[in-house]
């Protein structure tokens, strides 16, 4: 009985401490886009008609010969990422900062919104990172120059588009964290 009893009290001790701590409150947690800025030049891009002969592929299938078609349209830009002052130790972000992946995908778009294209319509684009300042943030206020070149053509024949580009990160202490960032493609 005695066994039982201490068992109990036990629990409840447990019980009554989880209940002192206070959850964690998520406005007080810190977000990527507190931290991290980032901004394109050209705003916006543009694009021109693509004239050095790269070109892509549609596999046509049912022993159809494929197409290789040249692409319609190429665009050229700089996206800069920079940890602001919000940026550093004391609110859980530990230095140094490493870029650890970077992609670029390419939507048609009208407007400024993506316009996916009809059933059956496919996107094509080849992105290029051409240069870049480095990988490594080391202190807040600190920043990381992309320069990228996409090729693409679109189901609306227009060069109007969104390039998002994606960029992933981690920290010091091998907390990961990513952040997307819309280019727009002039028309």
């Amino acid at each position: 009985m005695t066994r039982f009893v201490n068992a109990v009290l036990v629990c409840v001790g447990i019980v009554a401490a989880a209940g002192c701590q206070s959850p964690t409150d998520p406005d007080d947690a810190l977000e990527v886009d507190d931290f991290l800025e980032m901004s394109v030049t050209p705003n916006p891009a543009t694009a021109d008609a693509s004239t050095d002969g790269r070109t892509y592929r549609v596999v046509r299938g049912n022993n159809q010969p494929d197409d290789i078609l040249p692409y319609d349209w190429h665009s050229a830009f700089t996206v800069t990422a920079t940890l602001n002052g919000k940026a550093d130790d004391e609110d859980g972000l530990e230095f140094p900062v490493d870029i650890t992946s970077v992609t670029v995908q390419v939507k048609q778009a009208s407007g400024g919104i993506i316009t996916p294209p009809p059933t059956g319509e496919t996107e094509y684009s080849f992105p290029l990172i051409t240069q870049v300042s480095g990988n490594r943030f080391t202190t807040a206020n600190s920043s990381v120059q992309i320069g990228v070149e996409v090729w693409y053509d679109l189901p609306s024949l227009r060069k109007e588009a969104i390039a998002t580009v994606n960029l992933a990160f981690k920290d010091d202490d091998g907390q990961a964290f990513t952040k997307s960032y819309d280019v727009r493609i002039a028309p």
